[in-house]
């Protein structure tokens, strides 16, 4: 789904108060968290993250889960060890209502991204 917004708050206001809307601010904080030099801003129509001008995520609500965009998964985590169980794409991951991120390794993940980015590591597909 695509948001008008114009600021990351104007996004997160926009949202349904929903599962959607819990599970988007868990995965955002735990984001925000991982790093302090990441510049969040909104991006086609998502919520971005970026480090030194260079987008290491982009985080949005859909209809039916919430997705964290990443480039290229496989950069990230070549041997599919920290996304073991979740739905993923090439460059997305796909978390539904049953997801409880607590139990899952998205927190290496996203370290380990935010990790190969400061280190000028080229994430895109």
């Amino acid at each position: 789904m695509q948001y008008d917004a114009d600021s990351p708050q104007a996004y997160i206001d926009a949202l349904a108060l929903d599962w959607r809307k819990d599970k988007l601010a868990q995965l955002r904080a735990l984001i925000l968290s991982t790093s302090s030099e990441l510049v969040e801003c909104i991006n086609y129509k998502m919520l971005c993250y970026r480090l030194n001008d260079n987008t290491v995520f982009h985080l949005n609500a859909q209809k039916g889960y919430v997705s964290l965009y990443v480039g290229d998964i496989k950069k990230i985590d070549p041997g599919n060890t920290l996304l073991s169980g979740l739905n993923v794409g090439k460059g997305c991951i796909r978390l539904t209502k049953s997801i409880d991120i607590k139990t899952t390794q998205l927190d290496q993940f996203i370290a380990r991204a935010i990790k190969l980015s400061q280190q000028g590591i080229d994430l895109d597909c």
